[in-house]
């Protein structure tokens, strides 16, 4: 019973702010980053209330300030889609296509520069991402985020990342900023939600440039595992 007045007076929420901030889509951008900002809020808001969770971060020493970069984050729930936001400075998304057919909330997706993929597809709209990225970086000088796993999963399943991420390390030439968040185990895929339990983001220590991108991948694939408890 918990979990499902839970959902509905966090999707009631985020619903009211999507509707009172839908005269943000004809004004500049950093409002409707504002309201993103607002349902990262939102959603620590509720887990405190509802589930007495508490949210830690560690590591916030190791953010970039000085040089463009893109983040690389583990995905185990739809906590750190929203939360982030209030962690960096309103990062791009890299999301599924579909996405952006949601009423309403995929016209703040599209406003926000959001960059969208078809998975598992061979499409014209995936093969000139990188040039997407990179213009869209260069005009607003915000971070890129993506989530290598491609999909939410378990907090104890390892799944390979996707050589997505490798192809933007090495095209963009920039610097990835890898994090860790253990948010599955409060608010899973499936399955009932957890009380009186912690989430932890872990900013990581940043990733340069140089590597082989084969490298980079297993490289940053066993850092943010270890730093989940589930790799040595």
């Amino acid at each position: 019973m918990r979990d499902i007045i839970f959902k509905s007076i966090f999707f009631f929420g985020v619903l009211f702010i999507c509707i009172l901030f839908l005269p943000s889509l004809l004004m500049p951008k950093k409002i409707v980053l504002f309201g993103g900002k607002l349902l990262g809020y939102w959603s620590s808001i509720c887990l405190k209330a509802f589930y007495s969770t508490k949210i830690v971060i560690k590591g916030k020493e190791n953010i970039i300030m000085d040089t463009n970069f893109f983040i690389a984050c583990s995905h185990q729930s739809m906590f750190e889609t929203f939360y982030l936001q209030t962690v960096f400075n309103s990062p791009i998304f890299i999301l599924k296509r579909e996405l952006l057919n949601i009423p309403i909330f995929g016209w703040y997706l599209k406003k926000i520069d959001s960059i969208s993929i078809r998975r598992n597809k061979v499409a014209k709209d995936n093969l000139n991402f990188i040039e997407k990225i990179k213009l869209i970086m260069e005009k607003t000088k915000r971070p890129v985020i993506i989530f290598p796993q491609a999909t939410r999963v378990a907090p104890n399943e390892i799944v390979p990342f996707k050589k997505g991420v490798g192809r933007i390390y090495k095209e963009l030439n920039i610097t990835c900023q890898p994090v860790a968040i253990n948010s599955g185990k409060v608010w899973p895929k499936s399955g009932d939600m957890k009380p009186n339990q912690t989430i932890t983001i872990s900013i990581l220590k940043p990733i340069k440039t140089g590597i082989e991108e084969k490298e980079f991948v297993n490289l940053l694939e066993k850092e943010i595992y270890y730093e989940l408890g589930l790799a040595n």
